[in-house]
């Protein structure tokens, strides 16, 4: 998988089916599986650490788990997040991130926000580091945002994450994530811009959709988000589940905007 295979399955309208990963074992399930891309994500404090947020996730625990993850990968695309902190006071310090990651093995980085991050992105894409962007929720955020609720609901919301979008596709984001926004703003936002919008949350009319592999699979204990749906209910046995979500992705059957949007 290739920057330009991604671009060329937005261009011939082929869902992108993204999956979070954090390990050696599980990046070569969900290669073998054919999930596209591998997102190593700070996600990982919740589930795997067992901490209320994403925010204690450090660098070089992203790093450790890049590399465990890059050594079971062989074909698909991998993504690693740019934790809390590790880019938020300039341009060097995300420079700095960036490359650990990509040392360790990510093909690409993300970090969350907009506005703010605009030169930050340029900045890495002009050094040669891919950036796929985030957007809506962004859990790094979730205090300021006062907590874990349906961002752009309203048309201002809306606008602003339209507009924050493309100047972050025009800063040289080569992917984007929009999480917990309204089904018809996901759409709005894969249509108009020029890059893969990758949903959680955000409705079927994304360029692909992403999940907490730990959710989908039916590990995460207690309530967990409407979008989220447990692909081991009528699976037998963990590949199976995994080749049952690439599918229901790619035939557009994953999200039911009637049981997963907003």
């Amino acid at each position: 998988m290739t920057l330009h295979r991604l671009a060329a399955m937005r261009a011939a309208g082929e869902k992108i089916a993204m999956l979070t990963c954090y390990d050696a074992s599980f990046a070569r399930l969900l290669d073998d599986a054919g999930v596209d891309v591998l997102l190593i994500g700070d996600s990982l404090g919740m589930t795997l650490q067992g901490r209320d947020s994403t925010l204690p996730v450090t660098l070089d625990e992203m790093a450790y788990h890049v590399q465990c993850v890059a050594r079971g990968n062989r074909f698909a695309w991998i993504v690693g997040d740019l934790p809390f902190a590790s880019y938020h006071t300039g341009t060097e310090q995300a420079l700095l991130s960036a490359a650990a990651l990509m040392r360790a093995g990510a093909h690409m980085v993300k970090l969350e926000g907009g506005g703010w991050t605009v030169p930050v992105v340029r900045h890495l894409v002009e050094r040669g580091i891919p950036v796929c962007a985030h957007l809506g929720l962004t859990p790094q955020s979730v205090h300021a945002l006062g907590g874990y609720r349906i961002q752009g609901r309203d048309e201002d919301g809306a606008e602003r994450l339209l507009r924050e979008a493309r100047e972050l596709a025009e800063a040289g984001a080569a992917m984007l994530v929009v999480e917990l926004i309204p089904s018809a703003l996901g759409e709005r936002l894969a249509q108009s811009l020029p890059i893969p919008v990758i949903g959680i949350g955000a409705g079927p009319g994304c360029t692909g959709q992403v999940l907490v592999l730990h959710d989908m699979l039916g590990v995460t204990r207690g309530r967990l988000p409407r979008f989220v749906r447990n692909f081991m209910q009528g699976s037998d046995g963990i590949e199976a589940a995994i080749r049952a979500y690439v599918t229901a992705v790619k035939d557009g059957s994953f999200p039911d905007p009637a049981q997963h949007g907003y």
